[in-house]
């Protein structure tokens, strides 16, 4: 084999395998950015459960509360829950 073509045997070879490697790196990289965006949406999830939950949990406090005590509206006349009627004494 001449020189020239050693040489460009040489060359494609490397060439292709920097292709390769490239492509697997790339590969690689999406993969780890893919599954970044699950767990962030995994997260989210998370802290929006955590947030229904706590929202449920103040409901239920509040008509608890409703139920126990005496509450006054200050918009003008509209009752809530549990208030008690003002017999003006």
């Amino acid at each position: 084999m001449s020189r020239a073509s050693k040489l460009t045997l040489a060359a494609t070879g490397l060439g292709t395998a920097g292709i390769v490697y490239f492509v697997h790196w790339a590969q690689e990289a999406d993969r780890a950015a893919m599954h970044k965006g699950v767990e962030r949406d995994m997260e989210k999830q998370r802290v929006r459960q955590e947030r229904q939950a706590e929202f449920e949990m103040q409901k239920r406090l509040e008509e608890e509360y409703l139920k126990i005590q005496t509450v006054h509206s200050t918009t003008g006349g509209q009752k809530t829950p549990g208030e008690t009627p003002n017999t003006g004494s």
